[in-house]
């Protein structure tokens, strides 16, 4: 990957240009960080001339590492104010990688209502006019694009939502059979894009050459190390939680410690968790047949397969796929237990171009306001249906919880620096909450995923009521997930390598077999903790969170949390300390 290519949507110039010196070496959210922090003004408006788009596959994407098909996208968020970097997993990365591409960037606006598309080959690209798929859903696009380029292409696409800039949309990615599944979604970076005018990418990779790792040898040694850990490990491995169950098997697990957030967060427990669970999931495959499936992959090479298929009664497909966060947001968040209902939530998500979390909390924050009862599975399909007529309703919702909240005086509003939280209860899983509350990107559970320790005993045992030594936990694994994050990697090879010394030898060779570098095992966090400092030095630029202002939401602070009945007790002071050296 030695070049970049930048697609400028004033004047319509697609440019190809050699890495830089300084770039040289990174990928992923590594790479996406840094040209956000030197590209972009802090003070740029995310919708506007000066705000930027980077996709970045990962520095060991596009070769046979197992589980290394992700892309980071980068840009300052509508929806926070910050530094934003979504990942996905996708064929889309993997193509960009072998064509040679160590970023795309996208830059300046359009000035007209017009769309384009981008087709982009081994020596550049061009911008097409796209009118034609202006306004419309991710799935009627999907298909035009593969019929119109093939089914060998890969692409990414963004929805009406994005379109009309709304702050919770997402950017989608195609799966292997064309889905537009696969989500960069948190953050808004939907909505730039949208601002740009750009609808959608192609890739055409004909003849792409195979990615060769700098040292062969390191890195086939250091690939099978990590297959190994990820094929042995109960959480990874073939017929283990994620391949059986896929990541819903923590419906149950979370609501079982207390901390699965229900009606918006007033209760960690959900009567109707068995319902919507990946043990549900798995029985409506096995009976309904037909299209539905576990055990499904988001792209080539991954070895986990935590993705799913889920039909209708009759066994046509409904949608894919029903993650864990997805499953809470639409369904315990909003007191849905109806499986079928939250499952038509999620594909009108899809549809529209929405990230999943902030949809489901912005439902509960709407359904707290009295816009729909807590429970009323069809109430919540009519009411989200706004979003996708364009209603004056639909826009306020499409800009996200805390907006929503803020429309119609609403105060339980579950959110850090404006993002909705995912799937689990800060009052009763501590260190998470430290990871909400002090990541630059808002409240984000892959940013550092504490649930390991506290709940999976994963990487060690930690007490997830207690706050007692959460502030390093969570900065622990903050660093080494945004290293993860910037090599390609699916952040569920965190579990076996947690747990097994050899898979995370296996990571560190395999980027040095890569990239011909000598990181050991200290760089990892050395390498997170720089990425981290980066995004937060943008952050204080621009006037979002750091040190006095990462905060959780205040209902939090005095509102007991059923069962354990706990408030969040981690001090601000201790939260201060987080960013201390």
């Amino acid at each position: 990957m030695d070049k970049i290519v930048r697609v400028n949507m004033t004047d319509k110039k697609v440019t190809v240009e050699p890495v830089p010196d300084k770039y040289k070496g990174k990928g992923g959210r590594w790479l996406t960080s840094l040209m956000v922090s030197d590209e972009v003004p802090a003070g740029a408006h995310p919708l506007g001339p000066n705000n930027k788009l980077f996709f970045a596959p990962g520095m060991v994407t596009g070769t046979h590492a197992p589980n290394s098909g992700r892309i980071s996208v980068g840009g300052k968020s509508p929806l926070t104010g910050g530094i934003k970097e979504a990942n996905a997993g996708s064929p889309f990365p993997q193509k960009l990688a072998r064509m040679g591409y160590a970023a795309l960037v996208l830059e300046g606006l359009v000035e007209d209502d017009k769309r384009w598309l981008l087709k982009l080959g081994l020596d550049g690209g061009e911008l097409l006019p796209a009118d034609d798929l202006k306004d419309k859903g991710t799935y009627e696009c999907a298909k035009m694009l593969w019929d119109k380029y093939g089914e060998k292409t890969a692409f990414c696409v963004n929805g009406p939502a994005g379109e009309a800039k709304m702050a919770m949309a997402g950017i989608a990615f195609n799966d292997p059979e064309g889905r537009p599944a696969r989500y960069a979604g948190r953050g808004g970076l939907g909505a730039v894009m949208g601002s740009k005018g750009l609808k959608a990418i192609v890739l055409e990779d004909e003849n792409a050459p195979a990615v060769k790792p700098k040292d062969p040898e390191m890195f086939k040694a250091g690939q099978k190390k990590l297959a190994d850990a990820i094929l042995s490990h109960d959480v990874t491995k073939k017929g283990g939680a994620l391949n059986s169950y896929g990541t819903a098997v923590l419906i149950n697990i979370l609501n079982e410690a207390g901390g699965l957030p229900t009606n918006n967060f007033r209760t960690g427990v959900f009567d109707g968790a068995q319902k919507i669970s990946g043990e549900a999931l798995a029985e409506a495959a096995k009976t309904r047949g037909g299209a539905g499936m576990m055990g499904h992959s988001c792209h080539p090479g991954c070895i986990i397969h935590c993705s799913n298929v889920y039909a209708k009664e009759d066994g046509s497909e409904h949608v894919s796929c029903v993650e864990y966060e997805s499953s809470w947001s639409l369904g315990a968040n909003c007191g849905i237990d109806n499986l079928d209902q939250v499952a038509e939530l999620i594909r009108m998500c899809n549809d529209y171009g929405v990230d999943t979390i902030e949809a489901g909390v912005t439902v509960g924050v709407a359904m707290e306001a009295g816009l729909a009862k807590f429970g009323d599975g069809k109430g919540a399909i009519e009411l989200f249906s706004e979003i996708g007529k364009r209603s004056p309703l639909g826009h306020i919702l499409g800009q996200g919880a805390q907006f929503t909240g803020e429309a119609y005086g609403v105060t339980r509003i579950p959110t850090v620096k404006r993002q909705g939280m995912p799937a689990y209860e800060p009052r009763a899983v501590k260190g998470i909450g430290v990871t909400y509350i002090t990541t630059p990107m808002g409240a984000d559970h892959t940013a550092g995923y504490t649930i390991a320790p506290e709940i999976l005993s994963v990487g060690g045992k930690a007490e997830p009521l207690s706050a007692k030594d959460k502030i390093g936990l969570s900065k622990a694994f903050q660093q080494t997930t945004a290293f993860i994050d910037s090599c390609g990697y699916c952040l569920f090879i965190a579990f076996p390598i947690l747990d097994i010394p050899s898979g995370f030898d296996g990571v560190v060779e395999t980027v040095n077999g890569m990239l011909g570098t000598k990181y050991t095992g200290d760089d990892v966090t050395r390498i997170g903790d720089e990425i981290l400092r980066i995004e937060k030095d943008f952050n204080v630029r621009a006037g979002v969170g750091g040190k006095d202002a990462d905060r959780p939401p205040e209902f939090m602070r005095y509102e007991k949390l059923p069962p354990h009945n706990h408030v969040w007790d981690i001090p601000d002071e201790e939260l201060d300390t987080f960013w201390d050296k």
